[in-house]
């Protein structure tokens, strides 16, 4: 029997129509895309089409759109580039407690350089704090960079308020929108955001490509230093069968964003309810009125969330207790601590997130494998 996989937040696989598109770019725009002749144009074309679908996604202009190795890169030349680009007294960046790692790690970084950095708490739900954002737009702060959706908990941040505060001390706005791009609709002006960062492979699309949105105009430096590509703000020769890929990606998500949304919120509540009325002592992590429409981080009170996880993959489905790319640290997640749960239940929770492979029957098979695990674990601890 197949693995059920409810594990979209870690990543996606490849959708074939995306696959067919790399496939081509590899044998027609193998050319160096700077070079002059017709190999290099011919890449150079694949590129500036699959730029102007990434584009369209966010409804950016397609100059506006800076190609990376994945969000990680583009978070880290957001945070980075505008930071080590300030100048004077303006220098500070706010941030908010529940960020990935890809912009909690850079922005850490600076503070070790001696950079003031303030990380806005959260409520229950891991909704940014009101009031501490509107203490924290002081004239010193330079970058405010808050998440549009939480990766762990998929919770959706309220980001015409950052936008508000930044304004009004003259700060520009980067948000990481890795979890929600092709989740949520994306307008970068009405955001009224500076820099958004997202990812391919969280929709359908290759590893190792995302995409950094700067409005013209923005001060930045960049991270690596090189050739002229990207505007100066990523040298180096272009991952043209990845961009591509990257491109069809978006084109897809875009088109099938709302009946997506609709049907894995559906298969993602009806998983939610059966969970908590067959299982005793769960309970939903995060905003449930406002978060990502496939995401459900529940806690087991009790038990053990990589317990779960392992024997739930023995089973036959695929979860996990949060970010992918934390999984070697055995703390408690950062998001639900910062929500103020204790390290027990942070332990406890598992992040379900489906997708659009997932089926009717799979949310039966699913409640069926928890229940069961839940059980063998339960008896196992008496």
């Amino acid at each position: 029997m197949n693995t059920i996989y409810a594990d979209y937040n870690a990543t996606t696989r490849i959708d074939p129509e995306v696959r067919a598109a790399m496939d081509e770019a590899m044998e027609v725009g193998f050319g160096n895309p700077s070079s002059i002749h017709r190999a290099g144009q011919a890449a150079r074309r694949l590129i500036d089409q699959a730029r102007a679908r990434v584009a369209r996604l966010i409804n950016a202009a397609t100059e506006e759109i800076v190609f990376t190795s994945g969000g990680t890169e583009a978070d880290n030349l957001a945070v980075l580039g505008v930071a080590q680009a300030a100048k004077g007294e303006r220098r500070r960046v706010v941030t908010s407690a529940v960020e990935h790692q890809a912009v909690l790690a850079p922005c850490t970084f600076l503070q070790e350089q001696g950079q003031p950095v303030t990380f806005l708490p959260v409520d229950g739900d891991g909704k940014i704090d009101g009031a501490a954002l509107e203490a924290a737009a002081k004239p010193d702060v330079v970058l405010m960079s808050v998440m549009l959706a939480n990766n762990d908990v998929g919770t959706v941040q309220p980001i015409a308020d950052v936008v508000k505060a930044a304004a009004a001390c003259g700060a520009v706005v980067h948000s990481d929108a890795v979890q929600a791009a092709g989740k949520l609709p994306i307008d970068v002006n009405g955001l009224g955001v500076s820099l958004l960062s997202f990812s391919s492979h969280k929709i359908h699309g290759p590893k190792g490509v995302g995409a950094l949105y700067v409005r013209r105009k923005i001060p930045m430096v960049p991270l690596v230093h090189g050739g002229r590509q990207e505007r100066l703000l990523r040298p180096g020769t272009e991952n043209v069968a990845g961009i591509v890929g990257f491109g069809k990606a978006c084109e897809l998500a875009q088109a099938r964003l709302a009946s997506d949304s609709r049907r894995v919120a559906s298969l993602r509540d009806r998983f939610e309810g059966q969970i908590l009325a067959n299982v005793s002592g769960t309970r939903i992590n995060g905003n449930v009125a406002n978060r990502l429409a496939n995401t459900s981080n529940i806690a087991f009170v009790g038990l053990d969330g990589e317990a779960i996880t392992i024997n739930l993959d023995m089973a036959g489905m695929a979860v996990s207790t949060g970010a992918a790319c934390s999984s070697a640290d055995k703390t408690p997640s950062h998001v639900l601590v910062a929500m103020g749960q204790s390290a027990a239940v942070a332990r406890s929770s598992v992040r379900f997130s489906f997708g659009r492979d997932n089926s009717d029957e799979d949310i039966e098979r699913a409640v069926d494998l928890v229940v069961r695990t839940v059980k063998l674990l339960r008896g196992a601890n008496r």
